[in-house]
C-alpha cells in the first residue's frame, strides 16, 4: 500500500474513531450510544487492519479481525441485551435515556474540544520523535481516552458508564497501535478477554441492581445508601 492512500485511509479511520466518541456526548438515547460504540469498534479495527497491511504483519490483521468481532459486535450485543432486560424488567422506558447527565450537552461538547486540544498538546513531543502517519494520529487515541473518562464520570446511568469505560479502553488500544504499530497478539487477546469479562460482570450487576432497587441512576442509589 503506497504512502498517500495509506495516510488518507488512516486519517479517515482515526477521524471516524474520534467522531464516534464525541457524538456519544451529544446523544442521550442509550441505544444510539451503543450503536456509536459499535461504529467506533469498526473504526478501531480499520486502524489495526491498515497498520497490518502497511507493514505486512499478519498478526495485526488477526488482531483487527478480533477487535471487529469483539468491540463492534459482541460487546454492543451484550450491552443491548442488558438494556432490553432492564426495560423488560421494569416495563418502562426510563432506562433507555440518559435524562440528566451531570454536564449538559453543550458543555460536554466544549469539554470534548478542550480535551482534544489537550491531547494534541501532550502528544506533540511524542509525535515529533517519530513523524510517521501513525504517530501523527497518536493524539486521536489520547483524546478518546480523555473523552471516555469524561463520559465515565459525568453519566448517571450505569450502562452509560459502562460505555464510557469501553470508550476509554478503545482509546488506550488505539494509542498502543498508533504509538508502537500494534501490540503482540497474545497481549491483545489477554486484554480483550479481560474487557469481555468486565462487561459480563457489569451487565449482571446492572440487571441485579435494577431488580433490587428499581433504578440504575447513580444519584438515586446514593440517596438509598444515605
Amino acid at each position: 500500500m503506497s504512502q498517500s492512500p495509506f495516510t488518507q485511509l488512516l486519517d479517515l479511520a482515526c477521524g471516524a474513531f474520534l467522531l464516534a466518541a464525541v457524538v456519544v456526548l451529544w446523544r442521550r438515547e442509550l441505544t444510539a450510544i451503543v450503536r456509536l460504540f459499535a461504529l467506533q469498534g469498526i473504526a478501531l479495527a480499520a486502524i489495526a487492519l491498515l497498520l497490518g497491511l502497511r507493514e505486512d504483519r499478519w498478526n495485526l490483521i488477526v488482531v483487527a479481525a478480533g477487535i471487529g468481532a469483539l468491540r463492534a459486535a459482541l460487546l454492543p450485543y451484550l450491552i443491548r441485551r442488558a438494556l432490553n432486560a432492564l426495560v423488560a424488567g421494569c416495563g418502562e422506558s426510563e432506562e433507555v435515556r440518559e435524562t440528566q447527565p451531570l454536564v449538559n450537552v453543550a458543555a460536554s461538547l466544549l469539554t470534548a474540544a478542550a480535551l482534544t486540544l489537550l491531547a494534541y498538546a501532550v502528544a506533540r513531543p511524542l509525535v515529533e520523535l517519530d513523524p510517521t502517519p501513525a504517530t501523527h494520529a497518536l493524539p486521536v487515541g489520547l483524546a478518546v481516552v480523555l473523552i471516555g473518562f469524561f463520559v465515565l464520570v459525568t453519566r448517571r446511568r450505569a450502562l452509560a458508564q459502562v460505555v464510557g469505560f469501553l470508550l476509554l479502553d478503545n482509546g488506550i488500544t488505539a494509542t498502543a497501535f498508533l504509538a508502537a504499530s500494534g501490540v503482540p497478539l497474545i497481549v491483545e487477546l489477554g486484554v480483550s478477554f479481560d474487557v469481555l469479562l468486565a462487561v459480563l460482570v457489569l451487565q449482571l450487576l446492572t440487571v441485579r441492581v435494577r431488580e433490587a432497587f428499581g433504578t440504575t441512576d447513580i444519584d438515586d442509589l446514593r440517596e438509598l445508601h444515605d
